[in-house]
């Protein structure tokens, strides 16, 4: 009942533990019913707020009318008013986003560049009841999955809804009982929106079958916000059982994954984090089945069938492919890597066997040297072999996976290959006793 909302939104408060009595709290005020009475709560409960009105300038003389009557509410509840107006559709034309999106970010931005400026601990928005159903409808809908039947959230990092236990009946209601003015916003009347067309047709379209649907479908939501917590310590369990890090990839043992049950759901809360779609977490799982080398790539990643694991690595950068060293000394950044080259007298010293190091016969160099990835149809004489070997079956050989192949450069002198770095020179250039001078190199 009317009457009792204020006892009820105190209680609110105190069983969501949505801030400290003593804390500063910032409301976002459009001048609309739900809104409005919110502040009226709010200083009734004598909690110490400031009122926020943005005036996103797309509706006229009427989004002049919102100004005006929230400075006058300000006023009239002795609460500091904070006032902002926005060029909408300019932030719609410069991030190529709807009128909806910008209204959002714009609000949401400025909401709390206010609360961190001005000292308050949260912003407070008036979503009820029917918003938070609205929204899991919606979602349900669209098909986001069970987070997104949770409805709207209580309190989100700075963020509180502290009339999600109202419906909006009751808010008019009030507002009726105490004489509390407001303003109507035009755009709410127009099923223009999906969610006024959910608010207009979906939801009083249920509630004539079933009178109490909003409330009962709140409690569903309430039901779901719990299960969802029982589902996250699952997904959590399978993720630290499923996913292996290395270095900067993740790996995925194939058997424990096409062992796990329920299969389908534990793969697309794996697999998402990785920009992987429901349907290519389908063609995911079809490599379960598959020969190594095959793989789904998604925006961000390459998830690779390599012999019993799943490689998951980030899509490679598109960086320079190609460096010209004219000369030694030099060191040259590539990749991830770096590149350092010296000369020496060829002396006593041991001939080092580290990959990452290469000491060829200087003689049998010439510059500028070429640095570059390896491409089909390179061949090389690898070191101890009287005969010349393509790249690509050198590569095979080493039992390199897909990525790691992808990351392979070579160093070329005179249109011929002198080294795979990190891993064999050319027996062309090796060390001998006629040699006098080496060219050390080395990766990092």
């Amino acid at each position: 009942m009317p009457h009792h909302l204020l006892t009820n939104f105190t209680s609110y408060i105190t069983g969501q533990q949505l801030f400290d009595p003593t804390q500063r709290i910032l409301l976002a005020v459009s001048g609309g019913v739900d809104s409005v009475v919110m502040a009226h709560l709010f200083k009734q409960a004598g909690f110490a707020v400031g009122i926020a009105h943005c005036n996103f300038q797309l509706r006229g003389e009427e989004s002049q009318r919102d100004e005006q009557f929230v400075q006058q509410l300000s006023t009239s509840l002795d609460l500091p008013l904070y006032n902002t107006r926005f060029d909408t559709e300019a932030y719609t034309i410069q991030y190529n986003v709807s009128i909806q999106v910008a209204a959002r970010e714009l609000r949401y931005q400025w909401l709390e560049e206010v609360r961190s400026c001005e000292g308050y601990s949260y912003i407070a928005t008036a979503h009820h009841m029917q918003d938070s159903v609205e929204t899991a409808l919606m979602n349900f809908c669209k098909g986001t999955g069970i987070a997104g039947l949770h409805g709207i959230l209580p309190k989100q990092d700075r963020i509180i809804r502290p009339l999600l236990f109202a419906e909006k009946d009751i808010l008019v209601a009030y507002a009726a009982l105490h004489q509390i003015a407001f303003v109507e916003d035009s755009s709410n009347i127009t099923d223009k929106y999906t969610r006024n067309f959910f608010r207009h047709n979906i939801i009083p379209q249920m509630q004539e079958m079933f009178p109490a649907a909003v409330r009962n479908m709140d409690g569903t939501i309430f039901r779901m916000r719990e299960a969802e917590m029982l589902y996250q310590e699952s997904v959590t369990r399978h993720r630290k059982r499923l996913l292996v890090k290395k270095d900067n990839s993740w790996m995925i043992p194939v058997l424990k994954l096409k062992l796990t049950v329920p299969l389908q759901t534990i793969a697309w809360e794996l697999l998402k984090e990785f920009s992987c779609s429901v349907a290519q977490t389908q063609q995911v799982l079809q490599l379960l089945d598959s020969e190594s080398g095959r793989y789904v790539e998604t925006a961000t990643h390459r998830i690779i069938r390599n012999r019993n694991w799943l490689l998951i690595t980030p899509v490679a950068r598109q960086d320079a492919s190609l460096y010209v060293i004219d000369q030694s000394p030099a060191h040259v950044a590539y990749g991830n890597a770096h590149l350092q080259l010296r000369l020496q007298e060829r002396g006593p010293a041991t001939i080092p066997t580290a990959p990452a190091v290469a000491w060829l016969d200087a003689a049998k160099v010439s510059f500028p040297l070429i640095l570059r990835r390896w491409k089909q149809g390179d061949y090389f004489y690898p070191l101890g072999m009287p005969k010349k070997k393509k790249v690509s079956r050198f590569l095979i050989d080493q039992k390199l996976s897909l990525p790691e192949k992808e990351n392979v450069w070579v160093l070329e002198s005179g249109k011929r290959i002198i080294w795979v770095v990190g891993m064999r020179i050319d027996d062309r250039c090796k060390i001998t006793t006629a040699t006098q001078q080496v060219l050390c190199i080395e990766t990092k």
